[in-house]
């Protein structure tokens, strides 16, 4: 294996004097799956039970010092667009981005009450699973954060108190994609550009490498990909396939308009670690306020 890495358990947040001693459900790597399964050793598997071979570079053969340098580098160059894009998507959950774009594209093609709720489960299900794989493999690897690694380091918006690798939200973006491109085939280039901005945040915020994001998007479109060849075997009781994806282009509102919130909401200002300074408004659907996730 290659060089070592700094522990998130074990140094402190840029401004902080301990270690983090507040980790965010560390056990949520063992909660139940709804898609996947485990199998006998433990090990994540497939709706069959086969051993999922998790498409993810170990921690020891990357560089973080380097990956330090670019995310300094982003820091320090954000464009205005940058930076939306980083307080838009580093707001609350990783799903409240998300459940409007699903609602939006139920609306758009006169989705069924049916299979609205399939569509709706099947994407939040697999969102589930990946965050769970993802949980695992963070609290497993235990890496330190960007501004661990440098303690004078000031961030776009608060760093999240659980270890980096891989990104949260970089990986359900990706397997929200795919699951939605087997739901809305013709939509799926501006669904890959919303995975990709999603995974792409995390670095202008100053929360995550960029190898974070990169294997992240990764590993999400992989477990993505396994429950759409699920979704795409069951049948109904006449042996019929349950899914017809819509093959039509309706061209759905689904890009955020100029990064403003959908679901707008005042999240109490908190943050122990350095953040950049910026400018308050008073627009509500613009007014965003540091605490954040994943």
């Amino acid at each position: 294996m290659g060089k070592d890495y700094l522990r998130w358990s074990k140094v402190p947040y840029a401004g902080e004097m301990n270690p983090p001693t507040d980790p965010v459900t560390p056990l949520a790597g063992s909660w139940p799956l709804a898609f996947l399964k485990r199998d006998e050793g433990g090990n994540f598997a497939d709706p069959k039970g086969r051993r999922l071979r998790l498409p993810i570079t170990h921690p020891n053969r990357i560089d973080f010092d380097r990956e330090l340098l670019i995310v300094k580098d982003t820091l320090k160059n954000l464009t205005p667009k940058q930076k939306k894009i980083g307080i838009y998507y580093g707001t609350g959950a990783p799903t409240k981005q998300w459940t409007p774009v699903i609602d939006r594209l139920i609306d758009t093609y006169g989705v069924a009450p049916t299979e609205a709720a399939r569509i709706l489960a099947s994407v939040h299900d697999a969102i589930n699973d990946t965050l769970i794989v993802v949980w695992e493999l963070k609290y497993g690897w235990d890496v330190a954060r960007p501004n661990q690694y440098d303690p004078t380091m000031k961030t776009l918006i608060c760093t999240p108190r659980f270890p980096t690798y891989p990104s949260g939200h970089a990986a359900i973006s990706g397997c929200a994609q795919v699951v939605l491109n087997y739901f809305f085939p013709r939509e799926a280039k501006k669904l890959q550009k919303i995975a990709n901005d999603d995974a792409n945040s995390r670095l202008y915020a100053g929360v995550h490498f960029p190898i974070d994001n990169s294997e992240g998007l990764r590993l999400g479109r992989s477990i993505g990909n396994v429950i759409v060849n699920q979704l795409k075997s069951e049948r109904n009781s006449d042996s019929e396939y349950i899914d017809h994806p819509y093959r039509d282009n309706l061209n759905a509102d689904i890009l955020p308009d100029n990064y403003k919130q959908y679901i707008p909401y005042d999240f109490p200002e908190s943050c122990t670690s350095p953040i950049i300074k910026r400018e308050k408004r008073n627009n509500t659907r613009n007014h965003i306020k540091p605490l954040l996730f994943l």
